[in-house]
């Protein structure tokens, strides 16, 4: 296969790479298969919509209001300082980063980021066992 161009798709984009040994062709096919792999295990919105929309038998502009309005109400909760906790699912929390001293290395300068909240995501025991099989 000296030679050849091979094609693999990635995100939409193709990559043309030039297999001069085995181990280009090897490798070629790993980048395939682990893209085709990322793409089967990452859900949009859109996909999650049109998911529960056929396991309910709902049109998707009600299925599309009512996950809007579920990720406006755990946006808000947090932003009040409020946890949100989903039984059997897990919990969205706020997580306290305190200040620390960084160092910008190309200007060879240390600068303090601030103390802050970050939103974080706590799965349930139920979730993680069911992720885990």
């Amino acid at each position: 296969m000296s030679g050849t161009v091979q094609n693999a798709f990635i995100c939409g984009k193709t990559l043309k790479k030039y297999c001069n040994s085995k181990k280009d062709v090897y490798l070629c096919t790993v980048v395939l298969v682990f893209n085709i792999f990322v793409k089967l295990i990452i859900m949009t919105k859109a996909e999650i919509v049109n998911e529960i929309a056929k396991s309910v038998n709902v049109d998707k502009t009600t299925v599309q209001a009512v996950v809007d309005e579920f990720t406006k109400c755990v946006k808000d909760s947090l932003a009040k300082g409020n946890p949100v906790y989903i039984r059997g699912f897990g919990s969205f929390i706020i997580k306290h980063r305190a200040e620390k001293a960084a160092r910008n290395i190309t200007k060879n300068t240390t600068m303090t980021i601030p103390a802050h909240d970050v939103p974080a995501f706590k799965p349930a025991k139920v979730f993680v066992n069911v992720v885990k099989k």
